[in-house]
């Protein structure tokens, strides 16, 4: 069967936030590469990516995803960001894990729908991390 995995990109961040990452789910970077490591007929495809810039991350958050991203870097851009309009959903083990996830999530960024439980059987919040990344952190009451 396919699996699906997210792939996040930066305006030259990335290294920043995957930093971030690694420390909330606790796991280490599978793969970390910089756009000095592209070959330079490559490098024409990102005029504005310097070297230091990450042009591939992978970091294996469970046995079947892992979260990957990279720095695509849009000078013209007035906010010299790109829309996010998309979420990242993650279903926890355990109400711990959910609240100690939102709680990493949520400090230096912004909460949307606090975590707490719902009508619909599940402990749910909603949070804006320090770097625009939509949060949905989910753990089913009716497993426990």
């Amino acid at each position: 069967m396919a699996t699906v995995n997210t792939y996040l990109y930066f305006n030259g961040d990335c290294e920043e936030a995957f930093d971030f990452y690694k420390s909330v789910f606790n796991k280490e970077f599978k793969f970390i590469g910089r756009y000095k490591d592209v070959p330079e007929p490559a490098r024409q495809n990102f005029p504005h990516c310097k070297d230091q810039h990450i042009m591939h991350v992978g970091l294996p958050i469970s046995e079947e995803t892992i979260l990957m991203g990279a720095d695509i870097i849009n000078v013209e851009s007035e906010e010299n960001d790109a829309p996010k309009y998309f979420s990242l959903y993650l279903n926890t083990e355990s109400k711990e894990e959910a609240d100690r996830l939102f709680d990493s999530f949520a400090k230096e960024g912004e909460v949307k729908l606090p975590i707490s439980e719902q009508f619909w059987g599940s402990y749910y919040g909603i949070c804006l991390d320090k770097f625009g990344i939509n949060w949905k952190i989910s753990f089913s009451l009716e497993t426990t």
